[in-house]
């Protein structure tokens, strides 16, 4: 739920500033579409040039001209080009400075942006009591992102105690002004029932709100409630149009999901190639789960010439992250050795790994391994210890394993009874 980044949070704020500044209007539009803010500088601000080793002459005008500044809009305005590093090289601890001079004048956007550096440890110490302090001093006065940052304070109990109720009333000031992050929010909260009574339609209506704004989130969850039918009768071509708009903003999931509705062709006609598009998108930001999605593809020739080896290495990407799928496809891999040198201890490694994370055909081959001393040393508890974990979630062939290893420790045990009572007769 923590989606907001400072950048996107500052660029709402603009609007605040702009109004300072005797500007008309509020940027929502453009913070929620990522577009870059446009700020008209009052000073010269090409005068920063004196940090990249500008002429001394330039230097004591520029430094007159800085120290000039008294209005916390303006000052503000040198803060946000040292932060972002726009004509002069980034410094955080002199955006710091900048903000703090106007943030003791009272100024809104100036508060929120101090506090979210000390909560970052960004140009000062970390400190979340400063943090609160001067995000609260901002929210008091009625600033959206202010409240929406107080609001997950709350939710995450950073430098307070976890508060539900807390969460859900900042959260409710923030998107009663329009402020899609926290709309989303408030939607979430709805949809899992965490600080207010679960409610479908209400998280509906909310999520609405965000994702009209853009919000890439908001649009990704309204996609899941249609795929899933969370309050709302299952419809697979909405839920693909949902995924799309969340999509194309990068949202990894989103893609990820859009992809396998493309591979299945569920809710769209099917279309390998696209799913390849939308698995590669989300895989190039390292989204584990359309990493193991890519090496599938390979593995069962969808869309491409089949490659084991090159599954293999997709499925070695997402398992270094803990993805289970592919921690178990890799380590049947090795299992095999198919498309890799076989090696029975990586694949009982894999099937661990796996198997701790809840995956039921892990658990199931890693009793197999157990009881037959593949890349372990044999133990028949611990292969009963992993079979029956299996068999109590549900896997089909796990009761079978269990019935052979009773048989075999039952013929055992009557062969010794038969020995026994041999040697008694003599």
């Amino acid at each position: 739920m923590k989606a907001v980044k400072r950048r996107v949070a500052k660029q709402w704020s603009v609007g605040v500033l702009g109004v300072a500044l005797g500007w008309i209007g509020l940027a929502q539009a453009s913070i929620e579409t990522g577009e870059r803010r446009v700020v008209t500088p009052i000073v010269d601000l090409s005068c920063y040039d004196w940090q990249q080793g500008a002429l001394e002459a330039t230097l004591v005008s520029c430094a007159s001209n800085l120290m000039d500044l008294t209005s916390p809009a303006e000052q503000s305005i040198v803060a946000d080009q040292f932060y972002y590093g726009e004509k002069v090289t980034q410094n955080f601890q002199e955006a710091a400075k900048w903000y703090r001079k106007a943030a003791v004048q009272g100024f809104a956007y100036a508060q929120f942006s101090l506090g979210f550096m000390y909560s970052k440890g960004e140009g000062v110490p970390r400190d979340s009591w400063l943090a609160l302090k001067w995000l609260r001093k901002s929210a008091d006065s009625g600033f959206a992102a202010a409240q929406y940052t107080v609001g997950d304070m709350y939710y995450y109990g950073e430098g307070v105690a976890r508060d539900l109720n807390q969460a859900v009333s900042w959260y409710r000031k923030s998107a009663d002004q329009g402020y899609s992050f926290a709309q989303y929010s408030v939607g979430y909260m709805y949809k899992r029932g965490e600080g207010l009574p679960r409610d479908y339609a209400l998280a509906m209506e909310w999520l609405q709100k965000a994702a009209a704004q853009g919000h890439a989130e908001a649009q990704a969850s309204i996609a899941f409630m249609y795929f899933n039918g969370e309050g709302i009768a299952v419809n697979f071509p909405l839920a693909a149009q949902w995924f799309q708009k969340a999509a194309v903003q990068g949202h990894t999931a989103a893609q990820t999901n859009l992809g396998y509705m493309y591979r299945t062709g569920t809710g769209v006609e099917q279309n390998y190639d696209q799913a390849l598009i939308w698995f590669h998108n989300a895989a190039s930001q390292g989204y584990a789960k359309a990493q193991t999605s890519i090496g599938y593809m390979y593995h069962k020739g969808m869309g491409v010439t089949t490659d084991i080896g090159k599954a293999a290495q997709w499925y070695r990407l997402a398992a270094e992250q803990g993805e289970t799928s592919a921690q178990f496809n890799l380590a049947l891999l090795y299992l095999t050795g198919e498309g890799v040198e076989q090696d029975y201890s990586k694949a009982a490694q894999l099937f661990t790994q796996s198997a701790q994370s809840g995956d039921v055909d892990s658990e199931y081959y890693l009793g197999i391994l157990y009881r037959n001393g593949w890349g372990v040393a044999q133990s028949i508890d611990e292969a009963l210890k992993w079979l029956h974990m299996a068999q109590q979630h549900g896997h089909s062939k796990a009761q079978e394993e269990l019935n052979a290893i009773d048989a075999m420790f039952s013929a055992s045990l009557s062969n010794t009874l038969r020995v026994s009572a041999v040697f008694s007769q003599r």
